[in-house]
């Protein structure tokens, strides 16, 4: 390392579609491909089914959120990992339809049009009058709800009889705005900046952090987002829809994340970086940065949040991701806080926002159904990583699908 620069971070980013590795090897199966619209699609077929360019039962599940292009292959292994969630389906006789994009983090808008593309080419090539199942993880379920909107408000004939979300941020998700500001206080060009200040993160963050003016709050490219999806109707209206929730419905978060702890320090390389968890309250502190080259330092506040980091909610290993990056460059880490919650319950099944520590930590369970903007949803029993897949959430899921 040069006297004049920090190492480079490289290419690591916060997230993924599928967090949770298999427990052990998955071997991705022969399939077939589609190229679509700023996308493409694996066809992996049901058992039985073996007629060439000809569909059975279709079930389409788009890719969520990260930087770069989808990598098919890591969301099948995740979709097997905890539950053989893919294998089931094909067991069933359904034909499976992974939906993958070029960019991750381009627009939603644009990236639903792969969806549609997928959509309307599905029921090009289906046997019989068999209706679709259409959903995504993440920001996937974001995706296909926007392309089903838009295509019936085109008049376009869809055919999808069921759509599903798997822990979508339908309300809106979090990044630590002190994580998110450290993107860019890094002193280069670097994956994790270009993935923070992406149209899609900007479209999805609940609040962002603006690398340009240092403020905080809601990023111009979610409220035209919001528009848009306003002007689409807001939700498909002939499939039923469903929602599932990795995060908890009783109202508990995170047992061991206290508001205003310390999350993460880092010394050696950014010698005293501190993150700290969530706390309500104005003038906050969340994060302090400081760098040697160029020297800087820098504390980031926040006013009117609530407890974002421990909520009930799908989790995310952001601080750990950043530990394990800054401890590869040669840094010193103190990890106190591993996991933040990333998709929060009530932003997964629509039905509450989140602005206020009430409405935040709701016990949806209390709730009535009928305040959701879904017509059923489930909740994990225990907190379970963001899109984490689960015995409990997949035959939910697969019990709820169209004969």
């Amino acid at each position: 390392m040069s006297e004049t620069t920090e190492p480079n971070v490289g290419t690591f980013t916060i997230g993924a579609a599928i967090t949770v590795e298999p427990p052990t090897p998955v071997e991705v199966p022969d399939h077939e491909d589609w190229t679509l619209p700023n996308g493409f699609a694996w066809i992996f077929r049901g058992e039985g089914n073996t007629v060439p360019g000809s569909l059975v039962r279709p079930v389409i599940m788009a890719d969520g959120f990260n930087l770069g292009r989808s990598e098919l292959d890591k969301l099948y292994q995740g979709l097997e990992g905890g539950y053989p969630f893919v294998s089931e389906l094909r067991r069933r006789g359904r034909d499976v339809i992974l939906l993958g994009f070029e960019e991750r983090s381009a627009s939603i808008l644009d990236n639903a049009e792969a969806a549609a593309a997928a959509v309307m080419r599905a029921n090009a090539e289906k046997q019989g009058d068999a209706p679709l199942v259409v959903g995504g993880f993440s920001m996937g379920g974001i995706v296909t709800r926007y392309a089903l909107a838009k295509l019936e408000t085109q008049r376009m004939h869809h055919q999808t009889a069921l759509y599903f979300s798997y822990d979508s941020p339908h309300r809106g998700a979090s990044i630590p705005v002190g994580v998110q500001a450290f993107s860019y206080f890094i002193p280069f060009a670097n994956d994790f900046a270009k993935q923070m200040d992406s149209p899609a993160a900007r479209q999805m963050l609940w609040r962002h952090y603006d690398k340009d003016t240092g403020k905080i709050g809601v990023a111009e490219e979610r409220t035209e987002f919001l528009a848009a999806l306003d002007r689409m109707g807001g939700w498909p209206r002939i499939p039923r829809l469903l929602g599932i929730a990795n995060g908890r419905g009783d109202g508990v978060g995170l047992p061991d994340v206290t508001p205003g702890e310390m999350a993460l320090r880092i010394d050696g390389i950014y010698p005293g970086t501190t993150f700290y968890t969530q706390a309500q309250g104005d003038d906050v502190t969340v994060a302090y940065l400081n760098r040697r080259f160029p020297a800087a330092e820098k504390t980031i506040t926040t006013d009117g949040f609530p407890e974002l980091d421990g909520a009930p909610g799908g989790t995310l290993h952001t601080y750990k991701i950043l530990a394990d990056t800054m401890r590869k460059l040669g840094g010193t880490v103190d990890l106190r806080h591993e996991e933040v919650c990333f998709v929060p319950s009530v932003s997964a099944v629509a039905i509450r926002d989140f602005e206020t520590q009430a409405d935040l930590y709701a016990k949806v369970d209390d709730l009535s159904p009928e305040e959701s903007e879904l017509d059923d949803f489930i909740l994990s029993s225990t907190t379970t990583p963001h899109t984490g897949i689960t015995e409990e959430l997949c035959t939910w899921l697969l019990d709820s699908l169209p004969h």
